[in-house]
């Protein structure tokens, strides 16, 4: 296994890989350099990725614009949403000259910095557990704000593309299992392919992530070895794990550089990283059976009969739609349900007001989905609830 030096990679590739455009999600068999792949699929005519969706639903503005609104915001958190949330923010800053500033620095640091109160709004791809909660300064409101994908991810030479995955065997790798690209298992999914008897270079998050979170909890669904490996339910999923094996990246940025720069890498990213660089990637294997490829179309599937408590905050992994990309889930703005500072108030449901609206259709320009209409409805209702000062943001 060659490795070379990574060195140089900072947060502000996730501003970079915005303008990089999108990838293409129509043909998996399409990998870097191009050319056909190497994998073919059966499962193939299974999948949506190349239907033309309703990518822009054209979401009317919940209420008008609010007066006397602060000209600055800051936010923090996940490297899931950062390219989406950088396109957003500056749209919206040519639109209405409010500067929102937002700092990707992974789930975990966004839910700490709301419960310190260092900025105006966290991000995070899991919603906050009852005890991250009661650390808060009050109740937050959670409210979703797009759909994304976490992707299997590889570095190796000579095989494109749509290598295939089931959430067992995923599981077996990053628990030190299965240790070799050749191993029986993977070769038993990808027959015809010529996979090296070469180490698999496990890639994890170093920071705590929701991205993580949602890997993990997939693994903790489908994988009985990544849980007995890890010591049980309550330890085999969250946004940080003891990982058993690998080698840890900061950010969907670290992860992303550390496999590109890896021969033999195996990591997990949000969709709109892979295709950005153009990196190979697998699909995964459903709760119906199916090796899905992920893309805005399977990624829009995985609401589908989803029950939505009232804080929003649940599972979307593992969706028993046929045509759902399992490994999928949404991140949540977080703020405080009370504004005590009325300008700040004002601006924060201002801005996620436009994020519900106007917002969404620029999603699947970089590879995200927008919010189906009924979580739209939810997420505004979500919004309703802020108070300044006690009194309603909005009526």
């Amino acid at each position: 296994m060659a490795r070379k030096a990574l060195a140089g990679l900072v947060p502000a590739i996730a501003v970079a890989l915005v303008a990089t455009g999108c990838g293409n999600t129509n043909n998996v068999s399409s990998g870097p350099g191009g050319g056909s792949s190497s994998v073919s699929g059966a499962d193939f005519g299974h999948q949506i990725c190349g239907r033309t969706g309703d990518n822009k639903p054209g979401f009317p503005a919940p209420f008008p614009p609010l007066p006397d609104g602060a000209k600055t915001l800051s936010g923090a958190g996940s490297t899931f949403v950062a390219p989406m949330m950088s396109y957003w923010t500056k749209t919206y800053s040519q639109a209405t000259g409010v500067q929102v500033a937002y700092q990707s620095i992974g789930s975990g640091g966004g839910v700490a910095q709301i419960q310190a109160g260092t900025v105006d709004f966290g991000q995070s791809d899991t919603g906050m557990t009852p005890a991250e909660q009661a650390e808060a300064k009050g109740p937050v409101l959670q409210i979703p704000l797009l759909l994304g994908a976490v992707v299997p991810t590889y570095h190796l030479s000579g095989v494109k593309s749509g290598l295939k995955f089931t959430g067992d065997v995923l599981g077996k790798i990053y628990a030190g299992k299965i240790k070799t690209w050749n191993d029986p298992a993977l070769t038993a999914l990808n027959p015809g392919v010529k996979l090296p008897k070469e180490p698999i270079a496990v890639v994890h998050r170093s920071d705590g992530s929701g991205t993580t979170s949602l890997w993990t909890e997939y693994l903790s669904k489908e994988s009985p070895t990544w849980v007995s490996t890890l010591g049980g339910p309550s330890e085999s999923k969250g946004k940080t794990v003891a990982w058993p094996v690998g080698i840890g990246g900061k950010g969907n940025e670290g992860v992303s550089g550390q496999i590109n720069q890896t021969e033999g890498a195996l990591g997990f990213l949000e969709l709109h990283y892979v295709l950005a660089q153009n990196s190979t990637y697998g699909q995964v294997q459903n709760k119906a059976g199916r090796f899905i490829q992920p893309c805005v179309a399977t990624v829009t599937q995985a609401v589908n009969g989803i029950t939505f408590p009232a804080n929003l905050n649940t599972s979307l992994t593992d969706s028993a739609d046929p045509n759902a990309y399992p490994i999928a889930g949404t991140s949540y703005a977080l703020f405080y349900r009370n504004q005590k500072d009325a300008a700040k108030g004002t601006a924060l449901v201002d801005f996620f007001s436009w994020v519900l609206s106007k917002g969404q259709d620029l999603n699947a320009s970089l590879n995200y989905a927008p919010l189906g209409k009924n979580l739209q409805k939810l997420a505004v209702d979500q919004l309703k609830q802020v108070t300044i000062n006690g009194k309603p943001a909005v009526t």
